[in-house]
């Protein structure tokens, strides 16, 4: 469906299941194909592609914010007053600031691999973030075909299956009919940097919150974007936030897009739904 939204139209697939709604934020490169692995486990979806990236990539503009405004036309569209939220990496921030802006509209918060400060963010400058953004930047250069997009992905993060029939849907989405990407440079810049150099309203949260995080960042052994530790730091500053759950196993993408990572962050939502 389509949703209006300052600028333009936001694109939302719903995906029908056993519970109550959720909406699913996803993460600064992904796109609402993100979620579903979580959708394969009965859980009822709403899930955008957020402006400028899938079939919402012609709407410009970023920020935390912006999205989180987003969101609530979406809610409004939808005649919802009141839902769990479920976001994922950029989707976390997303997600903390629509809870803290607009907390009648939350019921409960998932936050997955993200809305917390992560620690890597401390060491970050423009020059790193630029070089970091680059390669993604330049692939908007090209046309791709599926099969090229997907080995690419595949050879960058050894933990991608490319036989996952749900992990060649999610790339193809990336893909507009010409083959190149879906995705705005510029919101791409404008969404990382309010992400690494903002600041998260974490500590003002009043809903219920729930913190699934991921034993590693990019592949097997990688350090993880947060460690037990800083996840049991959170726990203890904040009093709504719900004993953290770590998946073991996983990168910060398989804690979705994997059918074991799905698995846990499934339950946990469903946990949040009661």
């Amino acid at each position: 469906m389509l949703v209006p939204v300052d600028g333009g139209n936001l694109t939302v697939e719903i995906h029908d299941g056993d519970t109550a709604p959720v909406l699913a934020i996803h993460g600064v490169s992904g796109s609402r194909k993100l979620w579903n692995w979580v959708a394969a486990h009965g859980i009822s979806l709403i899930a955008p592609d957020l402006r400028g990236r899938g079939d919402s990539a012609s709407l410009t503009g970023g920020t935390m914010k912006q999205h989180a405004d987003d969101m609530v036309r979406v809610l409004d569209a939808l005649d919802l007053d009141s839902v769990t939220v479920a976001g994922m990496s950029m989707g976390g921030y997303v997600a903390v600031d629509l809870a803290v802006r607009h907390p009648d509209r939350v019921r409960a918060l998932v936050l997955v691999d993200g809305g917390f400060p992560m620690p890597m963010h401390a060491q970050m400058t423009e020059e790193i973030l630029s070089a970091a953004l680059a390669p993604q930047l330049a692939a908007r250069e090209r046309t791709w075909t599926v099969d090229e997009y997907l080995a690419v992905q595949a050879m960058v993060n050894k933990a991608i299956d490319p036989t996952d029939s749900l992990i060649r849907e999610y790339f193809a989405h990336d893909l507009t009919p010409d083959g190149h990407l879906a995705l705005s440079g510029e919101t791409l810049l404008t969404d990382t940097r309010d992400v690494v150099f903002g600041t998260s309203r974490w500590q003002e949260l009043t809903v219920p919150t729930w913190f699934v995080h991921a034993e590693w960042s990019t592949g097997p052994g990688s350090a993880p974007a947060y460690s037990p530790e800083q996840a049991a730091g959170f726990r203890a500053a904040l009093p709504v936030l719900r004993e953290p759950v770590l998946i073991g196993g996983v990168d910060h993408g398989g804690t979705v897009m994997t059918a074991a990572g799905a698995a846990v962050t499934a339950e946990v939502i469903a946990e949040a739904l009661k």
